[in-house]
Formats: structure tokens, sequence, C-alpha cells
């Protein structure tokens, strides 16, 4: 058995995390980290929990934790990996990190977007981006990875094969994006409270969102040139999903047939990305609760430009299952393994 350790384990994340390493097979928990709540019964913070977790939470002592687990994952806010990682720890345990720490290779673009002093930038050119359908050879070979965000996951994959392929111009790209409010954190804050989301829609973090320069560096590793976009999230009043609408100009005279054939070269054996047929497009319900990212797109040829969709669970391949994918690919197991998730409706 593999043994887990969660840091963070009760933001909506954690919980996430928790729940699909309950049903793995391969898997112990042997650790449930939260500074918020320690010495508190799991259960009692979760109550879903109720006769499943009987551990009280601890603190975040990573050093204490690398002795008793294989893998470490840290769901917690920029900065606290990056202060507690160090060559002893990596000696011991395998860390797969949901935050922002390690995903940008260049410690000033890091610290200028989320204006904080990197602690441990010297594992930056170690550390692998862990969205596996691109890295997965990578991440296997890692004891480091950076699992990517939730709106950049949607993002790059939707976009991703169009720019290996040489159809769209990078530097062209827009990018709108939905997220449900738990993309947002458990933590008490005034901009997320019922009667200031419900029955409401806003954008935010406008030109200025920090998943921006994240989604601008793979991208531009796709295309083979450094691409800037416009990235403008919103907040929508539901638990969760993320929805992506992004455009770009067509650099190629192409097809249906012919757009369906570069996204089908990079993901027709992918088991957690589905390609929708012609003209249905991806819905935030049809991938709840589950690890698959939906992907349809639409030619303007009027305007000679591509609309590509793009659709996913925030928590599961936006947070928790993608870590659990990279948890498997870096253990040997099968891939999908505690990810082989039907979607739940209603």
């Amino acid at each position: 058995m593999i043994k887990a350790g969660i840091i963070g384990s009760t933001g909506y994340a954690g919980a996430e995390l928790v729940r699909l390493l309950l049903g793995h097979k391969d898997v112990e928990i042997v650790w449930y980290g939260s500074r918020s709540y320690i010495d508190k019964r799991y259960s009692e913070v979760y109550q879903n929990m109720f006769r499943l977790v009987e551990n009280v939470c601890q603190d975040d002592n990573m050093k204490e934790l690398a002795d008793a687990a294989d893998v470490i994952f840290t769901a917690t806010p920029q900065g606290l990996c990056a202060s507690l990682v160090n060559e002893d720890i990596l000696k011991k345990a395998k860390i797969i990190d949901l935050s922002a720490d390690f995903r940008l290779k260049d410690v000033k673009v890091y610290e200028e977007w989320y204006k904080i002093e990197h602690r441990a930038p010297q594992y930056l050119s170690e550390a692998v981006y862990g969205l596996c359908e691109i890295n997965r050879e990578d991440v296997k070979q890692s004891r480091l990875v950076a699992n990517p965000g939730c709106y950049t996951t949607c993002s790059i994959l939707s976009v991703y094969p169009l720019l290996k392929e040489g159809i769209i111009d990078g530097n062209t790209v827009i990018v709108d994006a939905k997220s449900g409010t738990s993309g947002a954190g458990r933590g008490a804050k005034v901009d997320n409270l019922f009667c200031e989301v419900n029955e409401s829609i806003k954008a935010y973090g406008v030109a200025t969102h920090r998943h921006t320069p994240e989604i601008e560096e793979q991208l531009g590793y796709a295309a083979g040139y450094p691409v800037t976009i416009n990235f403008t999230p919103h907040l929508v009043p539901m638990n969760r999903g993320i929805l992506v609408t992004a455009y770009a100009s067509l650099i190629k005279d192409v097809s249906w047939e012919d757009v369906r054939a570069a996204y089908e070269k990079y993901y027709k054996d992918e088991y957690f990305i589905r390609l929708l047929d012609r003209d249905v497009c991806p819905q935030t319900k049809w991938v709840e609760g589950s690890n698959y990212v939906d992907i349809g797109f639409k030619l303007d040829h009027r305007t000679n430009r591509i609309i590509m969709m793009g659709a996913l669970d925030n928590l599961v391949k936006g947070a928790a299952g993608q870590a659990v994918q990279n948890m498997n690919l870096m253990f040997g197991l099968d891939e999908t393994e505690g990810l082989r998730l039907v979607p739940m409706f209603p």
C-alpha cells in the first residue's frame, strides 16, 4: 500500500483528495493535515466522512510526515509548500503540490504575479508540470510534481493540439472562463457569501488573474514561441465546474475534419479526455464529480477564427483527481485507478 499524507486536507481540494483516495485500492491515508483543525476529528469537519474517517487532524509538519508517508499532497495556499520542502524530505517522499509554487519556471514571473518571495527556487527546474496528458513520461520519473490549476487545465487542454499543429496563432488566443464558487476555496469571504453570488455572474481578476502566466507558459511550449493571451475568469453561482470558451485566429485553411484530426492525434487514446461530436458543446453538468474533460470546437469561417470549448470539474480534474492521476503515474500504477468515476447527474 502507498502511504499518503495530505497537508491542507480540510480545504475543498483536500477534502476531494480524501474522498478519492478512500476509494483507491492501493492507498492508505496516514496523515490528515490541517492548521485550522489540529486535534479535531476529520469527520467533525466534514460530516460526510462520519464512520469513514476516524483520524484526527494534525499540523503541517512535513519533516515528520515524510517519515510516515510515501507521497505528500500539499493542498495549501501559495508559498507554504515552497517554505517547507527540502532535500531531506524529497529523499523520503514524493510531493504533489496543488498550489502554484512550482508551476512557473521563472521565479521572477512567480513573484510578480503572486506578490510573495519564492522560498525554494532551486526546485523550479526539477519540478514537473503535472498535466498528465501532455507530460506523462516526465511525471513518471518525477519526485516533485506541480499540479496544474483548474482554469489552466481546461484552457490548455482545449487549445493545445491546435497550437502544436500550427493551426492557430497563439498570440490571438482569448480565453473566457467560468468557475463554480468552490474554486475560490472554503475560507469565509464576503464576496463568496450566498447573497453576494446568487442570481449573479461576474468577471474578476480581469487582466490580472494569476493563472494567466501559467497558461501562457504552457501554450508557449506547445506553440514553440512565446504566447501572450487575454484571460478573463468569471464566477458563476454553482458549486463545481469550469467552462472555457477560447477564441483564436486561424493561420491555416482547415475543415472541421482537419481540426478534429488534430485533436484526435493527441487525445484519441486519452481516457479522461472526451472529444464531443460535431456541434455538441461542453456543459459542466456532464462532467460533474468526474475526472473527465469534455472538449468541442466550432469553426467560424466568417471571421477566420475558431472557438474551442472545454468543461471539467474544478475539484476533480482541476485539482484532486489530477493529483491522484499524477500519483498513479509516479508509482507505476494504472493511471485511471481510483478515478473511473461516472459523472453525477442531476
